[in-house]
């Protein structure tokens, strides 16, 4: 145990993008010290997102001393945003994201040995990441992430049928009339995610934060996925990890919830394919067992990276 609290420090790193027609950079903190053992770098979700509800994994450095890398993917948060490239599929790719990492992992000097958490959006990118076998890999989680997003639409389309048919009905009217941004619609999402996003009431300020930087910046998010959970119209419609997760060779920790968005369906072929991989499913969790079950969350996931 830290018998003060762990260091915290933050920076920016120069990331190269050539077609974004300016400078980018990529925010970074730093928790604990890089040096006292091996790193877990945290992907958020989204795409679009921001680090802010990721920050809970910080648990693991007080308690193992395990560093914390999060940081700000590139069009949110406290990175470069690019808001004139709405729309333009053929910029916001998950290879620009790879890329991203790769910088990242590079200027911190961890790229020889490190481990990687992808929540949502966060472990679809890790598990490609994963996929192509970086010599400094050591050791996967997978936290409530789909295998492949036509499994996700069917789950998050199953799921819709268990809200109030007054919530159903909404979204049914608006999505048909095309007015997803009235505050009707609006306020049916909020319902939706109170149940398979995150359970906890009042939900907490960490996750808040990270779900408004959608609302300041959507253009990753509106590019790359589209207008909601349940119509996929982005490049991400076709995103699918069925022919590589067999590729992923370090032992890999799958994690989701009872009444995740990441349903049991959407993961299912990740635990068939990974070689060296475990499974658990946290029983009073929806998309974000690290804040529901914390306590059980962070003892399963610590247990895991020391192994």
């Amino acid at each position: 145990m830290f018998s003060s609290a762990p260091t915290i420090s933050e920076g920016e790193v120069d990331f190269v993008a050539p077609a974004a027609g300016k400078p980018c950079k990529t925010w970074y903190r730093v928790i604990g010290d890089l040096k006292a053992r091996r790193p877990l770098v945290a992907l958020h979700g989204g795409p679009g997102c921001s680090h802010a509800y990721l920050g809970a994994f910080a648990d693991l450095t007080a308690a193992h001393s395990i560093p914390l890398v999060l940081y700000d993917q590139l069009g949110t948060g406290n990175s470069t945003h690019l808001p004139e490239k709405m729309g333009d599929t053929g910029f916001w790719t998950e290879q620009l994201f790879l890329d991203e990492l790769d910088n990242l992992l590079k200027h911190l000097g961890i790229q020889d040995d490190y481990d990687l958490l992808g929540h949502s959006w966060g472990g679809m990118l890790g598990s490609r990441h994963a996929s192509l076998r970086p010599a400094g890999l050591r050791r996967l989680i997978i936290a409530s992430s789909p295998a492949d997003m036509g499994l996700w639409v069917e789950a998050a389309n199953r799921l819709r049928t268990e809200l109030p048919p007054d919530v159903q009905d909404a979204l049914d009217k608006h999505e048909k009339e095309g007015t997803t941004e009235s505050a009707e619609y609006q306020a049916a999402m909020t319902a939706f995610y109170a149940r398979f996003l995150c359970r906890l009431d009042p939900m907490p300020a960490p996750v808040l934060e990270t779900m408004a930087w959608i609302e300041k910046d959507p253009t990753v998010y509106f590019t790359m996925n589209g207008p909601s959970e349940f119509h996929i119209t982005g490049p991400l419609k076709d995103w699918s990890m069925l022919k590589d997760a067999h590729k992923i060779v370090v032992p890999t920790l799958l994690t989701n919830g009872r009444y995740d968005e990441a349903q049991d369906s959407t993961v299912m072929p990740f635990f068939a394919s990974i070689p060296h991989v475990k499974w658990v499913t946290f029983a009073e969790s929806s998309h974000m067992p690290h804040w529901e079950e914390r306590e059980r969350y962070m003892s399963i996931v610590g247990s895991f990276l020391l192994s």
